[in-house]
């Protein structure tokens, strides 16, 4: 995960026309929020926080005024068509504290030949040290038959990791190819369905 060192600028100034501001001279704004502080609104530097933000729940140690703290991100704003960095919620943590967040769901191998594998949890809620966060949870899939679920229980979490989910969720699940797409033409069918009806119930509409 990452763990970026970065001098945090204190912000006086709030508002849409403050923030575009902080964000033409090369920073980013952004919200530190603790339990037992007011929120406290800086800035970050711009390529710095790009790069940190490139992995979720990225470890921050910032430097405030000369006072170290450690933050962990908690929500970021991107720009949508640029992707650049806009915002960074971040929430205040200490070491050796432990923290709920979500990590995403990496698969590796391929399914046995004949086969489809479909990813139905993209993330999965864990608790572990905020110092020690997992990037993600690795799902080796290779060679599964037709027919195997591997659920939230199954998977052989990263050290010091603890599952925040219940233990019967899907995660991934491995079907023929054919079942695909007798699955995927009876939804077709289901919306073409819905849609005629609609028009319908408009055209009769339109008639009363």
């Amino acid at each position: 995960m990452s763990d970026a060192t970065m001098i945090a600028e204190l912000r006086t100034e709030f508002g849409k026309g403050a923030a575009r501001r902080t964000r033409r001279a090369g920073r980013v704004p952004a919200v530190l929020y603790g339990s037992d502080i007011d929120p406290i609104h800086i800035s970050l530097p711009g390529h710095d926080t790009f790069l940190a933000m490139k992995v979720a729940n990225a470890l921050l140690t910032l430097d405030i005024e000369g006072e170290e703290r450690l933050a962990l991100t908690k929500d970021v704003q991107r720009d949508p068509i640029r992707g650049d960095v806009e915002h960074v919620d971040l929430i205040l943590v200490r070491r050796g504290q432990k923290v709920t967040v979500e990590v995403p769901v990496h698969l590796t191998g391929e399914s046995a030949p004949g086969t489809i594998h479909t990813l139905e949890l993209q993330t999965i809620r864990l608790e572990a040290d905020a110092t020690a966060l997992p990037e993600y949870v690795e799902v080796p899939i290779e060679g599964l038959e037709e027919g195997t679920i591997i659920h939230t229980g199954d998977l052989e979490l990263p050290a010091g990791s603890t599952l925040e989910e219940a233990d019967d969720i899907a995660v991934v699940n491995v079907v023929t190819a054919q079942q695909e797409e007798i699955e995927e033409d009876e939804e077709g069918e289901e919306a073409a369905e819905a849609a005629e009806g609609a028009e319908e119930s408009a055209e009769a509409s339109e008639e009363e």
